[in-house]
């Protein structure tokens, strides 16, 4: 129903810029709640940031003035500009939202992640 593929990793050095891409296929996503998520082997996944369906973002205190999240609703797309990016942005990123034909039986959906790497 919901197919998310996150694309745009890679290796920058501290203080470089990455921009993360979640492709959505399978349903349209315009009015979702979409969030990017991180981790690191070993540890839980982390939120990182939220951009709801009226637009309106949040942000982990830790990215909180360096991450951007925006949409793209004609491409069923959201995006994740990471700047002034630092050694512990090092993960795992995740793109997830919730589904369903109802609201009260949703359904998580997560792309298979994109490796980040912030390493001089």
């Amino acid at each position: 129903q919901v197919q998310l593929v996150e694309s745009g990793g890679g290796l920058v050095q501290p203080g470089g810029s990455l921009r993360l891409t979640c492709s959505a296929s399978g349903t349209r996503l315009s009015r979702n709640d979409m969030d990017w998520y991180r981790q690191i082997p070993g540890k839980q996944r982390e939120f990182v940031a939220r951009i709801t369906g009226g637009g309106s973002t949040d942000y982990a205190d830790s990215v909180k003035g360096r991450f951007t999240i925006s949409r793209d609703t004609a491409n069923n797309a959201v995006y994740l500009q990471m700047n002034s990016l630092m050694i512990e942005d090092t993960a795992v990123y995740y793109c997830h939202t919730r589904w369903g034909h109802v609201v009260e039986r949703l359904d998580d959906y997560w792309g298979q992640g994109t490796q980040v790497t912030v390493s001089s």
